[in-house]
Formats: C-alpha cells, structure tokens, sequence
C-alpha cells in the first residue's frame, strides 16, 4: 500500500467561520455545518472549464480544452469532526445531504493526519463519506467528508482545532474517466506548467482508487481552495511514484536542504524590492518592461531583470506572455506598496535589516542565552531603536504592519460589553505602539473612551495616528513605563507586548495590571501561541526571533494561565484571531476581585 507522503502548506478553504482551540471553560466557535453547507453549494454552481481556469491561472486555449475533457469537476472535499455518527448524520440531513450516505475507510487523510500531527494511524479511525448533489447541469457529483469522530473533552480535540483553524485537507477534486499511465502523466505536466505543485497522494485499496494532490498557485482565485486532487479510478502507483517524486521533500534531501538555505535570500530580495520601491512603479493588470521599471526606479536593467525573475518564483511579480520581458505586480506583491491598506513594507525593511543582521549571531544566543542584537549593537533593541527616530518609526509601522489580526477585536464580546455601559468605558492599550489597535476599536465604537500608554517617542507618533484616525479627541495619553499604568480603566489590553519579554518580567507586567485593574475590569492579551503536538506555526518562529532578538519567547496557553494566576488573575477563554495570533481574555480571580 503506498500512503501519503508530505504536505505542505495551504490557505484557507472557501468558507471559514471563527474557530478556537479545545480548552477549558471556552465557547467553541466552530460550525463544521457551516463549512459541510457552504461546500455543498460551491460543488452544485460550477463546471469543470469554468473552475480550472480559476484554479490555474493563464490556462485556456487547447490545454484547458483538453484539460477539461479528461479531467470532471467531481467534488469539493473537507475535514469534520464530528462528536459521534448520530451527530455526523445530523450535520448531513441539516444541509440537504443523505444522511444515510455509506462510509469506508481513508487511507490518504489518515496517514497524513497522522503524519502532522505525530500521532499513530491505528489510532485515528477517519471515514470517507460521498453524499451526491447534483451539478448546475444535472450531473452527478458529490461532497467528499472526511470525518474523524472526536467525542467531547478527547485527546483528539487538539488535533481537531488545528485542523479546523488551518484546512489542511480542504480541496477541489477532477475524477479521469478511463485514464492510462501516459494520459495520467501528461496531466501532470500541464497543471505543473501552470503552476500546480505536488502535495503527497496515495493508493487507497478499499475503494481501488489512487489520489494525486496538487497546491494551486497563489494567484488563484478557486473561492479559496488552495488544493486540487486528481482522482484515478484504478492502481496507478507507478505514476502515484513519479509525482511524490516531484515533491521538494520526497526522497530528495540534498534539494531540499539548498532550498531551506537559500531562505536568506528571500528575505533580502523581498526587502531590495520594497527598499527599491519597484512595487509603487508596477501595475497589477499592465505589464511594464523591465528597462522602463530601471528607468522608474533608478536600478540597472539586467540586475533588476534578475530580481524580478526570482520574485516570479515567489509570485511576488508575473512575467507577462504576452509583452516580452514584461512584468506586472500581484496580488501578493501588491502588500507591499506603500500606499496599500494595512501595507508590510515596513516589516520586510525591518526583518531585511536591523532583525536581519542579529540574525546573523544567532549562534551567539544559543551559545549564550542573550540577544543576538544586543551583542551586535551594544544594547537592547527597545533602547537601539528609541535613540533613532527613522528607526522608531520604522519600527512602529512594522508592528502596525500586522494589523490583520487586529480586525476581529472591535467585535470581541468584552469590547462590545463595554461599548454598551450607560456611561463611557475606558479601553487601555498598553505598550499601545502608534496606536493601530486602539484607533480601530474606537472608530468602530464612538462610545468609548481610550488611554494610550507608551514610551515618551512613541506618544508623540500615537498621537498623530489617532488624531488622523479622527479619534484622537477621545484619547488621553501617558508616557512612562509599565509601573505608569493608570488605575481605573474599563478594558486593558497587552497587544504582543507579553512575548517580548521573560517569565520574570512578564509575571511583573501582570502585577501592574492586576494592580490597576478594578474588580469589573477586563484583560485582553494578543499573542500567538505554541502549539502542543509540535505541528507547524509562525508561533514557533517567533520563538526564534523573540530569541534571538529581544530575549523573549512565545508560549503555549497553560504558560499564560500560570503567569496570570501567579498574579491574581485567571485565564477565562481564547478565540482565535488572523495570522496565528489568539486574544486571551482574562479576569481578576474570585478572591482578589472580593478584596
């Protein structure tokens, strides 16, 4: 039996509701119906030559035709996780589904699912389900539904949290009719013309069927399906061989390991881009021609020609077909523009310069246990950075620069409670940056009041923001350190503030704010978590960079829950926000609320 091989990462599926990781006392905010429905509805409204185009961008012409006659739109598939098979079968008949529908075994799912997440495959039991709905023609298709039972309060519930969080197994699939070695082969070919990238497969014996899965490319525009299966009826493992073969990592490590050190030079062409200002000079529906772009930007022609052929690698730029050495800006590329909305210019000037020196000594923290950057530049990197205005500023906008996962918060109950007090509530944002977080929240609540605490630098530039904003009026501002906290706010927050520094230091801030926090008073805390089955997350690198750079660290949520209770205050809940991060909200425990 040949089983799945890696996987890599993936966007999103078509429709996400909020979702949390299992933990004690919390709302779970998933709705696996939702998902199962909004899958339904994708697989009953679209054709095979309308979807692979959408799929694989600059597809069309005799390829897509041809595509399109071997390859039909069978189903649209996902992952649920449901608390039993009553409670499966429910979920089924809520969304029009048989609820009757067979199931057999995965072998595919199971093996990759164990796979991520360091598990044994015996001990996960996933189903495959195929409940028909029918095409916008009449023809038979399907919703393919993986289903892992995870009774309440299992073992399972980590897994099932990351799952949902990520849709890792979220995907479109074509079934061939009829197909042979060769045909099967030579679809391959096109959709990695196209840009398609093998992500693992298998043979799966119960149903005789073999599965090829691919990732799209960036650019396209599936309504969110990052993942394309092709699914062959019949024992194709020959071909199932060749393309695991395709994949960086499968039986290839001295591949893989040049690509995993080239990642400096990622870092360094996305930063010359920004610092270039290339992508302010580029359109994203135009081409322009390389000499025109060196003429725009100051740069020589046939250096900058080589920067933008790496940066179409990254889909950062597309080389056009049809003008000759043509390249315009994509969607990707476009975030960083100056001019665009929540832009990461900033991060990709800081992270390819100051972070990306200390980076450098990175074997100095490891050997020593102190920041990189603080040997490098003679002092921590909150001082380095406050000495320098350019680089303060810089350095407030690269924070702001992940305002993305400030979009939730206005919404957060504790936030929309307190925006419905008879009398004004006080939002307290401390260590608050240029005031990205705390301007959202108060343009969408013209009840509230906000405190911006903050180094003496830093005030000056929050307050600018706030005030362009229009909500400056209903800010007071304090400069001054953590032990500065003012007494008496309704809501304090500590947005990534928490991970810059030790346990020591962090179980400090907490006592300031257990402090001044009044019995009623809230605590929101932003910041990505660890995760506890070793599976992949921008949480661990930052527990690198946090390292390296600033002496802090990332931590799992128990390490918050202790930190908090060490200070009198007790961890209620957490619901997940964009990019990874997570708001813990917590409250004065019991008996010092009484005090």
């Amino acid at each position: 039996m040949t089983t799945t091989l890696p996987d890599g990462p993936h966007l999103p599926a078509a429709v996400k509701p909020s979702t949390a990781a299992a933990f004690p006392g919390e709302t779970m905010l998933l709705d696996d119906t939702a998902r199962l429905r909004a899958a339904a509805a994708f697989v009953r409204e679209h054709k095979s030559s309308t979807l692979l185009p959408l799929l694989l961008p600059g597809l069309r012409g005799a390829e897509l035709a041809s595509l399109a006659e071997h390859c039909r739109f069978a189903h649209a598939g996902l992952l649920l996780f449901p608390r039993d098979p009553q409670h499966l079968r429910s979920q089924l008949a809520d969304c029009g589904l048989a609820a009757d529908t067979p199931s057999h075994p995965s072998v595919v799912v199971r093996e990759r699912l164990a796979r991520r997440h360091r598990r044994d495959a015996l001990d996960l039991d996933v189903r495959i389900l195929r409940p028909r709905v029918h095409g916008p023609d009449g023809e038979r298709r399907a919703v393919e539904v993986f289903a892992l039972t995870v009774p309440e309060r299992s073992d399972l519930e980590p897994i099932a949290a990351h799952e949902r969080a990520r849709d890792h197994e979220a995907h479109l699939a074509f079934e061939l009719e009829n197909p042979d070695t060769l045909l099967l082969r030579g679809l391959c070919a096109v959709l990695s013309r196209h840009g398609a990238r093998p992500d693992g497969g298998g043979y799966n014996p119960h149903e005789d069927g073999t599965v090829l899965y691919f990732t799209t490319p960036a650019a396209a525009t599936g309504g969110g399906y990052r993942r394309l299966e092709l699914y062959a009826p019949g024992d194709h493992r020959d071909a199932l061989a060749a393309h695991l073969d395709e994949y960086p990592g499968a039986n290839r490590p001295a591949e893989t390991l040049l690509h995993l050190l080239t990642g400096a030079w990622t870092t360094q062409a996305l930063a010359a881009f920004a610092r270039l200002r290339l992508p302010e000079a580029m359109d994203t529906t135009v081409a322009t021609s390389t000499r025109e772009l060196a003429r725009r930007t100051a740069t020589h022609p046939e250096s900058l020609g080589t920067l933008l052929r790496y940066l179409t690698m990254l889909d950062i730029v597309a080389e056009d077909d049809e003008a000759q050495d043509g390249f315009r800006l994509t969607p990707l590329g476009s975030l960083l523009r100056a001019d665009t909305p929540d832009t990461m210019r900033p991060l990709a000037l800081m992270y390819g310069g100051p972070f990306y020196r200390s980076f450098g000594a990175l074997d100095h923290t490891v050997r020593t246990g102190q920041p990189a950057f603080d040997h490098l530049f003679g002092e921590n990197h909150f001082d380095h950075f406050a000495r320098d205005p350019a680089l303060a500023d810089l350095f407030d906008r690269s924070m702001a620069a992940s305002s993305r996962m400030f979009r939730p918060i206005p919404d957060h109950p504790v936030i929309t409670a307190a925006a419905r007090t008879p009398t004004p509530s006080t939002i307290v944002d401390v260590a608050g940056g240029n005031g990205a977080l705390l301007g959202r929240i108060l343009i969408a609540h013209p009840e509230l009041r906000g405190t911006l605490l903050e180094r003496p630098h830093a005030v000056e530039a929050a307050r600018r923001s706030l005030d362009g904003m229009g909500c400056g009026a209903r800010c007071d501002y304090r400069s001054g350190d953590f032990a500065d906290l003012p007494h008496g706010g309704d809501v304090y927050i500590l947005s990534r503030v928490l991970h810059d520094w030790d346990d020591d230091r962090c179980a400090e801030i907490l006592r300031h704010c257990a402090r001044a926090m009044p019995a009623h008073a809230d605590l929101l805390i932003v910041e990505r978590l660890l995760p506890t089955d070793g599976s992949p997350s921008l949480a661990t690198a930052w527990d690198l960079h946090m390292m390296c750079n600033v002496g802090g660290r990332e931590r799992r949520a128990e390490d918050y829950a202790r930190l908090l209770a060490g200070a009198g205050l007790e961890l209620l809940d957490r619901t997940p926000l964009p990019l990874e991060a997570y708001v813990l909200h917590a409250r004065k425990a019991v008996q010092d609320a009484i005090r």
